[in-house]
Formats: structure tokens, C-alpha cells, sequence
């Protein structure tokens, strides 16, 4: 274990629940957008833990320390709600309960992170040894299926988001608990919409709940028009992704256009993609996705990144600019005007990307440079916006709604519409708790 947590102690009470009551605390996610992890406890004393990871930002953020807790269900497995998961294990020896796809993605996942760790010098809270005894902790979950901790009972169900992520249905004593985590009811090029679950009490994210998305064959075909423009000038598109989930969706785009482009795919994304393919059940059209990745010309070597410089599409990782391949060949396209970037994700405050959209420089090598290239941005969010989280938490029938994983001057619109239709509402701060 290293000699770092990510707080001098746990911010959650010792004190009994009171009687009839579900306490819920955020160690964080609450009032901000990742970071996230929330305990349940109820009088009985049943408790268990719900994601638990971190934010990768320039510093890294962390949550509040998580008290001792024998189960902790994970959603998916994007770093802000799995990336702490080791920790528990080492602090705990927590029991990481996931679906099979993210049972597969957790040691690339966890050892990329610790990788990038060691480079850019930021300290994580856990080692290689807690990595290897959080593998031997993780237990796969069928989606559908019924487990229980103490006098609970759970199961999952498909979330959107991404491939593998869940939503979950928690049976307490007392009341039905529907866990959004990240979620879209919209079906994406690889994954099928999350469905409404009846419940009493709904905690759902609210990324967007103050906006809503454009049109998704909209913007799909926004994106696919501006590809064929930089193509046609002669020029390469270069489309940052976030390994697990967008660069799935870009690559799937690309291949249903029947466009004849010169595709180049580097990057982990590579490897999360057969992951998912291993995992059928839970994609969208498994045989597209198949089709899409075989088409593409994967990048192995420094040859072939070489190579990629001619292509008419690079698709590569990280989806932020904050370093991996993309920044290589950004590096490399940046003097030809007739070269375009492409984002296709959230940049966070910090990012490289968001630093290149606000100043039109980026970081490379250590040295602030000017990127004198035209600049794009798709919104292709695999996030309910504010008409789905409307539709949804309106659909699960819940009497109370507890918006999380959202910044506090965005909550307050969806929180409005849903009182307007006699929802109670509550939005929670980080590090306080809460009965219900």
C-alpha cells in the first residue's frame, strides 16, 4: 500500500441509523460530476457501497475515504466509478461486485491507470499488489439475476452509457432503491438504452440535466459530413476517444457510412473493443462492431503510426488530449492546415482538450504550443440529457429522486421540472448524510 488515502479519515458516522430509515452518503459524486461513491445503510445495520473511483484530471481528485464495507457494487468501468476499487481490497477486503464486461476490462484498466500515474508522477492511493489482490475480489454478475447482501436483495440492469454499464434494482426491507449510475435511454451505435425499473426511491445522475442533446442521427451525421470535408481538401481528420465506450461508437459510425476511408485505430481502445466483442450479449449489433473493427487498420508499431500519418481518419486515444497517442500525432499534423480535430467527448476543466478549445494551444512534451488547426466538436454524449432524465425518473413511478454526479448550478433545472410533477427532490452534498 502506498503512503497516500484520499482523505485522513472516512467523513461517513458511526452512529446507528434511526429506525425505518435509509441513510445515504456521498463520498463523492454527489454535487459534482465523477469522483464518484455513495454508501447505503439501513437500521438493520445492511450496508454496501455503490462505485468508488476517481477523477483523472491534472491533479487528480479523489473521493473521501470509504469506510469499512464487506460489498461494493461497481456500474461500469470508467476510472471516476472503478478507479478505487483496489484501494477497498487493500483497506476492506471488499467484495467488487460487476458485470462480466467489466470483470474483463479491470486489470487493463487498473494497470493503464497506474501507468499513467507513474508518468505523469501523480501518487495513487493503492500499488501493483493491491491491483493483483482486487482481481482475485472481483465477482461477475449476470445481468437480471437476483443476489443478496444481509436482508437486501439486487440485480442489475443495462444502462446505456456504454457496453457493460448497469443500473441497480436494490430490495431493501422497507423500499425498492433504483441506482441510475451513468445512463442513456437512447440507443447508441454500440449500446441498447437503458429501460425504466419501478421504484420508491430513485438516485439518478444528472450530467445534463439542465440541457438537452441535439438530435443523435443529427449529430452523427454532422460528424460524418465533416470527416468527408477534411478528406476531400486532402487533409487528416484526427478523432481523440476515450477508449472504453467512444472510440467504439466512432469506429461503428464510420464503418455504417460505407464511405471508402483510409481508418487508422491506435490506442487501448483496441483492446477494449475485444473485450466487448467477447461480451456479445451486451452489444449493439455484436456483428457491425466485428465488421467495423476488422475494417479498420489497427496501429501496433511506431511503423505503423507512422503510416497513420497519411490516413484519412486517425482514431485514437485519450479522449481529453491528456496525453497517449493523440498527442504524438497532433504533434505531427499541426503545421498542415488542411488537417482538422475532431472532439467527440467531454473535455473536463484542466484537460488538454479543454485548454486547446479556450487558447488554441496544448501542452506537448512539456512545452505550451500553438495548434493552428480548425477544431470541431460533436456532441456525442452517451448521457441521458434532460428530456430523457425527465421521461425516465417520471416512468420509475419513484416519490423521491436524489440527483448526484452533476455540478450544483446545473441540478436545479431537472430538479424543477420533476417537482413541478410532485416529485420530492433532494440534492446532496459530498461528505454529508442523509436519511430518507
Amino acid at each position: 500500500m502506498v503512503l497516500y488515502t484520499p482523505g485522513q479519515m472516512t467523513s461517513y458516522p458511526s452512529s446507528p441509523v434511526e429506525n425505518g430509515k435509509l441513510r445515504y452518503h456521498f463520498l463523492g459524486g454527489g454535487d459534482e460530476v465523477g469522483n464518484v461513491g455513495c454508501v447505503l445503510e439501513d437500521s438493520a445495520g445492511t450496508s454496501l457501497l455503490i462505485d468508488y473511483g476517481f477523477l483523472p484530471s491534472n491533479p487528480p481528485r479523489y473521493p473521501d475515504e470509504a469506510p469499512s464495507v464487506t460489498d461494493a457494487l461497481f456500474t461500469h468501468a470508467h476510472l471516476d466509478h472503478f478507479g478505487m476499487a483496489p484501494w477497498l481490497v487493500a483497506a476492506h477486503r471488499t467484495n467488487l461486485h460487476v458485470t462480466p464486461v467489466v470483470a474483463d476490462l479491470a486489470e487493463m484498466l487498473w494497470r493503464d491507470s497506474y501507468k499513467v500515474s507513474s508518468i505523469e508522477g501523480d501518487p495513487l492511493p493503492w500499488d501493483k499488489r493491491d491491483l493483483e489482490d482486487a482481481l482475485s475480489y472481483l465477482h461477475s454478475h449476470p445481468t437480471g439475476v437476483w443476489n443478496e447482501i444481509g436482508d437486501w436483495r439486487w440485480r442489475s440492469h443495462v444502462a446505456g452509457h456504454v457496453v457493460g454499464a448497469v443500473m441497480y434494482e436494490i430490495e431493501t426491507p422497507d423500499r425498492k432503491i433504483l441506482w441510475s449510475g451513468d445512463f442513456d435511454t437512447r440507443d447508441s451505435p454500440t449500446c441498447h438504452g437503458a429501460q425504466p425499473v419501478q421504484a420508491d426511491v430513485l438516485f439518478m445522475e444528472a450530467t445534463y440535466g439542465d440541457s438537452n442533446h441535439p438530435e443523435r442521427a443529427v449529430e452523427e451525421k454532422r460528424f460524418i459530413d465533416r470527416i468527408v470535408e477534411v478528406v476531400e481538401r486532402g487533409g487528416t481528420a484526427l478523432v481523440p476517444v476515450f477508449a472504453n465506450g467512444r472510440s467504439q461508437d466512432v469506429l461503428k459510425m464510420l464503418w455504417n457510412s460505407k464511405l471508402k476511408l483510409n481508418v487508422h485505430f491506435d490506442g487501448m481502445g483496441q483492446r477494449v473493443t475485444k473485450t466487448f466483442l467477447e461480451n456479445p450479449e451486451f452489444v449493439n449489433d455484436p456483428k457491425g462492431l466485428k465488421e467495423a473493427f476488422r475494417w479498420s487498420k489497427r496501429v501496433s508499431s511506431k511503423s505503423d503510426r507512422k503510416k497513420a500519418l497519411s490516413a484519412d481518419v486517425i482514431v485514437t486515444t485519450s479522449g481529453m488530449l491528456d496525453g497517449g497517442p493523440a498527442v504524438w500525432y497532433l504533434n505531427r499534423l499541426r503545421n498542415d492546415q488542411r488537417n482538422a480535430i475532431l472532439l467527440t467527448g467531454y473535455q473536463a476543466e484542466g484537460s488538454g482538450g479543454r485548454l486547446l478549445s479556450d487558447t488554441g494551444r496544448l501542452h506537448i512534451f512539456g512545452k505550451l504550443t500553438d495548434i493552428p488547426l480548425e477544431l470541431d466538436r460533436f456532441a456525442l454524449s452517451n448521457h441521458a440529457g434532460q428530456k430523457q432524465l425527465l421521461e425516465f425518473a417520471l416512468a420509475t413511478e419513484a416519490k423521491d429522486v436524489i440527483l448526484f454526479h452533476s455540478d450544483p448550478d446545473v441540478r436545479p433545472a431537472i430538479a424543477e421540472l420533476l417537482e413541478k410533477e410532485g416529485v420530492r427532490v433532494h440534492m446532496p452534498a459530498n461528505h454529508e448524510s442523509y436519511t430518507i
